[in-house]
């Protein structure tokens, strides 16, 4: 019996200590959390081409800088134009919108002004001096907003560099010897094969869907609305399609955050037809991709509710960044099959 009490005595102390250092670990890697979580996602949707490389070229290292080789040609480099692109146009956007800012407020005075003769709106009773205080205020927060990120994110370069760098290294091992520390996992973690499994297969399959239905249905909704910008005479019209993909993997509301002003403001500026082709398309076809397609086909793949997958990716995103569009869902993915999990675990302890 004093045998037994010193053993459980021990094993607390092991777990508790157990317990510690991986807690401290956490802690040291807590910075690179992101870059390592989108090296494993990477390696995940790349390890075909990596094992097809393999079986033309048998050294290990070659195969996975290879690999790396392709991922940063078609994935890494257009995205980081893009974004280069995207910042400097922004920053000019703003510039320019600071240094029309008066002319923008006396168009909208005009504006109003002629509206107010009509006898609709002259039965309105519209204040015209508070909408336009509350116009400079509204379009001064904006313009403060965007240079704001764009000044943290430029002057973060350096971090930027660091976290690419860590991601590009840490992909390089999990290209080469991923299926080595998955089969390590298996022997040391406390839990079935069949367990561990099926978490890794819910994890990949959630995460390369939603990362391939958000650039699929980013890509026609970012296509989509630079095209009718275009059209209708709006300027940087590739810019502002840009923006709507990166907007896209905020479900049902994204792309709307750009041309539903845009389509208002038109209006406000006294072009009738754009603006009224702008809310029409954008309601008609824009949004239509995005409430569609997406339930459709990422749904069908994690075998999520369209509601779950909608709340998940909003508090991903307001949980951890950008990031959280995928993070979101695959925590939400792994919940419902930790939960399947729970009867048959629950059954087997009992028994």
């Amino acid at each position: 019996m004093k045998d037994k009490k010193q053993i459980n005595s021990q094993n607390i102390i092991f777990f508790i200590l157990l317990a510690f250092i991986t807690g401290l670990l956490a802690f040291i890697l807590k910075p690179f959390f992101f870059a390592v979580f989108w090296a494993i996602l990477l390696a995940g949707i790349f390890t075909p081409l990596y094992k097809f490389i393999n079986r033309k070229i048998v050294n290990p290292n070659l195969c996975a800088g290879l690999t790396m080789i392709g991922i940063f040609i078609c994935l890494i480099l257009p995205v980081g134009l893009l974004v280069d692109l995207l910042i400097m146009e922004l920053v000019d956007i703003y510039q320019s919108f600071n240094s029309l800012s008066s002319n923008w407020m006396g168009t909208l005075s005009e504006t109003l002004k002629a509206l107010s003769k009509k006898p609709i709106f002259a039965s309105l009773n519209v204040d015209q001096d508070f909408l336009i205080n509350k116009s400079q205020e509204a379009f001064k927060f904006l313009t403060d907003y965007v240079f704001k990120h764009i000044s943290k994110f430029t002057q973060n370069t350096i971090l930027v560099v660091i976290q690419v760098a860590v991601m590009l290294y840490s992909l390089f091992f999990f290209l080469r010897d991923g299926e080595g520390l998955i089969i390590a996992l298996k022997e040391n973690a406390p839990v079935d094969d069949k367990h561990i499994e099926l978490f890794i297969n819910k994890f990949l399959t959630t995460a390369k869907a939603s990362l391939k239905f958000t650039f699929i249905i980013g890509g026609i909704q970012g296509f989509l609305g630079g095209l009718i910008f275009y059209i209708t005479g709006i300027e940087r019209a590739l810019v502002w399609g840009v923006l709507m993909f990166a907007l896209s993997v905020v479900p049902a509301i994204g792309c709307s955050l750009i041309w539903v002003p845009a389509g208002i403001i038109m209006l406000l500026l006294g072009n009738i037809w754009q603006g009224i082709t702008i809310l029409i398309f954008g309601s008609l076809f824009i949004s239509s991709v995005d409430n569609l397609l997406r339930p459709v086909l990422l749904g069908r793949d994690t075998q999520m509710h369209s509601l779950l997958i909608f709340l998940s990716t909003l508090g991903g995103i307001a949980a951890f960044g950008f990031s959280g569009f995928i993070l979101g869902p695959v925590i939400a993915s792994l919940f419902l099959a930790a939960w399947k999990l729970f009867p048959e675990i629950y059954q087997k302890h009992v028994n």
